[in-house]
């Protein structure tokens, strides 16, 4: 990767840490995109340039890519909780639907720069008979729809990628993060008065899960291979039953882990304690193309990245468990 000058916003969440350790790793130059500094001045090698920049500042944003004037821009940026969207709906309009939209024009005063969205599986489809839609899926859904206009409309390179369920090291509000942490506190509970069960509403809802670190890889791939104006899907193929997932995390701790399981016979189509976090993911949606075809291949083994998981918390502290 040697001369690639690459900008990831959203560099500071789950996956945007990932990917700058990724790029940096391969010799790009990176730049790390933050809303405001990490407190931890550890989080990015000190190679790695920082660049503070509100993304929902038009203004700021044009700034920035003047700037930098980066070749590649991976945009992991947004917002992504389903219940913080139905209490503050217009803050997602702005987060995922006007920043993308500021920085693809930004980006037109660089036409040789390509520019890979992170979009998500959650569709917002009118009358769909598979339950109602919420504002997160529906900013998303506009925030695909506009990158691609704006690719055509403007002769842009513009890509995009659906990922499904992606879990691995490092901070994340995602099911296996939440359950992994729940074990942690539980492992280290000075009294079980302290611990409240994890409640999983349905053992049998399934999703596809992929370890981020595979994610970033497919990334890399749609930058460097992909053709401008498809949607690429990211997954492993390989659906698994939420209740297998706790089991397998809960083979790794010989604490007595208080868990609410629900009952046998709960269906997969009412799954709360997933649907608290990311919502419902919509297979009936598919996406143009899968990022296989481009060469790419899951390598991280889903018990690998579950025992990835734990071992983070292990090491995360307390203020890691909050």
């Amino acid at each position: 990767m040697s001369g690639r000058k690459v900008l990831i916003t959203g560099a500071a969440g789950f996956t945007g840490r990932h990917a700058v350790r990724y790029f940096h790793a391969a010799g790009a130059e990176v730049t790390a995109v933050v809303r405001r500094l990490p407190e931890d001045p550890d989080i990015f090698a000190p190679e790695v340039a920082k660049y503070v920049c509100d993304l929902s500042d038009q203004g700021a944003v044009h700034a920035m890519i003047e700037a930098v004037r980066p070749e590649e821009v991976l945009h992991l940026a947004g917002r992504n909780s389903v219940p913080e969207s139905w209490r503050d709906p217009l803050l997602y309009m702005e987060t995922n639907v006007m920043a993308t939209l500021y920085l693809l024009e930004a980006l037109r005063s660089q036409p040789a720069g390509r520019i890979l969205v992170a979009g998500s599986r959650l569709k917002y489809r009118p009358g769909a008979e598979e339950g109602p839609p919420h504002p997160y899926s529906l900013s998303k859904t506009l925030e695909e729809l506009v990158s691609l206009a704006w690719g055509t409309l403007f002769k842009q390179p513009v890509l995009l990628a659906e990922p499904c369920n992606l879990i691995g090291p490092g901070p994340s509000t995602g099911f296996c993060s939440l359950l992994a942490r729940h074990i942690v506190r539980t492992e280290t509970a000075e009294s079980e008065a302290e611990l409240q069960p994890f409640r999983l509403s349905s053992r049998l809802a399934q999703r596809d899960f992929l370890d981020v670190r595979d994610a970033v890889r497919a990334y890399d791939v749609i930058l460097r291979k992909g053709d401008t104006g498809v949607v690429y899907r990211i997954d492993s193929g390989a659906p698994h039953r939420l209740g297998d997932i706790a089991a397998e995390l809960l083979a790794h701790t010989s604490a007595a882990v208080p868990m609410d399981w629900g009952p046998e016979d709960s269906s997969p189509d009412h799954d709360s304690a997933v649907s608290a976090v990311s919502g419902r993911e919509d297979t009936a949606y598919p996406a143009e193309h899968s990022a296989a075809v481009l060469g790419w291949k899951p390598e991280i083994p889903l018990v690998q990245s579950l025992a990835d998981i734990l071992d983070h918390y292990r090491g995360a502290g307390k203020e890691g468990l909050v």
